[in-house]
């Protein structure tokens, strides 16, 4: 991928192609006019692959996974602050195993490769979670192993071949893959947080385009794109669901179930306080960040000349 020069006259905006993205791309294919400094760059094998992105300046915005993107800032893997919020709800992770697996459930997973895409992705950091959960971070001989896959296809052959035992990605984006036979699910790991944020690059990697008014533009664009979706829980209109079935090749079915789990932010550029709180405690908890306590909230986190911090 090239890298972005800061001359570029187009914001350049790293998303996952999946279902979420519906209304972002609805966006820049009905407003010609954003489309005009408005470049969207997909990035399909995550939010690890965007936190790159973001370091070596090929994009300036990030649509991508809360955990991962708080992760990234702590750890210093990227120099990029939180500038919205861009889904409200949960993610819904499932846990994922060969067609003809001996695993059964995820507490047969103890001990095991995990499958990721890249080092600080949201399939390592959920993994990281569930073993929390799971008491596996207690003794060396149950430690999780994370072996690096790349794409979501190396991600599916790998726990077919014996090289990983499981990995984890949204359910709706895997469920074809299970219909199918290729895989199998064996359980499921729900975040305990909003589930996707956007990040920007600081303003002095190309001033005309992440200077704060431009990026609200972006953003109040952006809301009005959501609110023409629908930002609440439950089906959305028959040519939205037609939408995400043809863009994802997805089912009507599974693409109505899905929109009965996905809530979007009235205003993008709101992001909960106790949505960091929550996320910084269950990382440090995990294991994924070091001294959680000593992390400034929000300050260290957000972008507050674009963003506006909430008490929800």
């Amino acid at each position: 991928m090239m890298a972005a020069s800061t001359t570029t006259n187009k914001l350049r905006v790293g998303y996952v192609p999946e279902h979420f993205s519906a209304p972002l791309l609805q966006l820049i294919e009905n407003d010609k006019e954003l489309a005009e400094w408005i470049e969207l760059v997909p990035n399909p094998s995550g939010t690890g692959q965007m936190i790159t992105a973001l370091k070596d300046r090929s994009i300036h915005l990030a649509v991508a996974l809360t955990e991962s993107l708080i992760a990234g800032i702590i750890l210093g893997k990227g120099d990029y602050k939180l500038i919205g919020t861009y889904v409200t709800s949960p993610l819904n992770w499932a846990v994922i195993t060969g067609a003809n697996t001996k695993y059964k459930s995820i507490t047969d997973l103890k001990g095991q490769k995990m499958g990721i895409s890249r080092p600080g992705s949201g399939s390592q950091v959920m993994a990281s979670v569930m073993a929390l959960q799971q008491g596996w971070t207690n003794s060396t001989d149950s430690a999780t192993e994370f072996v690096v896959k790349d794409s979501f296809k190396n991600l599916r052959d790998s726990v077919n071949d014996g090289s990983t035992a499981a990995f984890m990605w949204e359910w709706f984006t895997t469920k074809p893959y299970q219909d199918s036979g290729e895989v199998k699910f064996i359980g499921n790991q729900p975040t305990p947080w909003s589930s996707w944020m956007i990040a920007a690059s600081p303003e002095s990697v190309a001033p005309e385009l992440l200077a704060p008014p431009k990026l609200k533009i972006f953003l109040d664009k952006l809301d009005e794109s959501i609110n023409k979706f629908g930002t609440e829980l439950g089906i959305r209109s028959v040519e939205n669901v037609k939408y995400i079935q043809e863009k994802f090749d997805q089912r009507e079915e599974d693409v109505k179930e899905w929109m009965k789990g996905v809530s979007y932010p009235k205003k993008t550029h709101e992001i909960s306080q106790k949505t960091l709180e929550e996320t910084v405690k269950d990382l440090g908890l995990a294991g994924v960040i070091p001294d959680s306590n000593k992390v400034m909230i929000p300050d260290q986190l957000v972008n507050t000349e674009v963003a506006k911090v909430t008490n929800a």
